[in-house]
């Protein structure tokens, strides 16, 4: 039977791993289908201390994999939880067919962007269409470039303000004629200068695939179903995170947008159970403040254990 298993390999299943492996608990982490989480899709990490010159989104994950690895983590490499059992005690999970048992789980399976699904977005990924601009804003690829941000709420007004920072101009895409956002974050957005709307549109295609970079979008009006071309260096995608929660609804409390709910620290409605990262983190859903919370679902998961002795 295993101490802890860490379910997903982001930044907080790593810095997990990290913490319970230097705690003599021999995890085993459960790295999923992809491998390295969402961060794998960015090309470049700016912004995660301990890095003057940037580091790719993959590489960091190797580092941190390598670093937990060192310290006796053990690796479902590639695969995938299918089913889990936390209504009993030891917790029973079913990975690809073969069931293992743990006095202990983390749950690290992360979130999933939200997607346009149009023509271009998919095949320029990482070459000007982007999920974060937190993440990605900076790069020079878009300094001092016409930029699209797609959506119309808190995240959407927030992705398009801090590109202000570096854009020439920044063109917000909304579906309706108003703002879903707070009536603060409305307001300071539709008052900087920086910003220009573009209401009641979507993005029906990114441009231009055969050039291997975002040059523009083609817009469809939703009330006159006119069709223009908007040129632009990327699109920043702010529609919405979907966590990776499915096959936890019927075992853990979980919130009307599929994040779990957590009580003190990193515990779940149940005992023994914890969560880290972006499938309980709806706020600030940063590579940083990911591998915090896997840090402390470690350390409360070690807590956890050493109580049931």
């Amino acid at each position: 039977m295993e101490q802890v298993v860490i379910i997903g390999s982001g930044c907080a299943g790593w810095t997990a791993a990290i913490y319970t492996a230097r705690a003599n608990l021999s995890p085993l982490l459960i790295t999923g289908q992809q491998p390295g989480g969402l961060l794998t899709t960015t090309s470049s990490v700016e912004n995660f201390p301990g890095f003057s010159n940037g580091i790719e989104g993959t590489a960091l994950m190797l580092e941190m994999q390598e670093q937990a690895t060192r310290f006796g983590t053990r690796i479902e490499y590639l695969s995938k939880v299918d089913s889990v059992d936390f209504l009993s005690s030891p917790f029973k999970l079913s990975v690809e067919g073969k069931v293992i048992e743990a006095k202990s789980v983390i749950v690290s399976v992360g979130a999933g962007h939200r997607h346009l699904g149009v023509g271009g977005e998919h095949e320029l990924e990482n070459k000007g269409v982007t999920y974060c601009a937190t993440c990605d804003g900076a790069l020079p690829i878009f300094r001092n470039k016409p930029l699209v941000v797609v959506g119309g709420g808190d995240s959407a007004c927030e992705e398009a303000s801090y590109l202000t920072r570096f854009a020439s101009q920044v063109y917000l895409i909304h579906r309706r004629d108003t703002l879903r956002a707070s009536k603060i974050m409305a307001e300071r957005t539709l008052a900087n200068p920086k910003i220009t709307m573009v209401w009641d549109s979507v993005v029906e295609e990114v441009l231009d695939v055969t050039q291997d970079k975002v040059t523009g979008v083609r817009l469809k009006n939703i009330e006159t179903g006119e069709t223009s071309t908007l040129d632009c260096a990327g699109v920043f995608v702010a529609i919405g995170h979907t966590p990776n929660t499915q096959i936890f609804k019927s075992q853990l409390e979980i919130n009307d947008a599929g994040y779990i709910t957590l009580g003190e620290g990193s515990r779940t409605s149940i005992p023994g159970v914890f969560a880290a990262g972006d499938c309980a983190d709806s706020v600030y859903r940063q590579a940083i403040t990911a591998s915090g919370m896997g840090c402390s679902a470690a350390i409360d998961a070690e807590r956890y254990l050493a109580s049931l002795q």
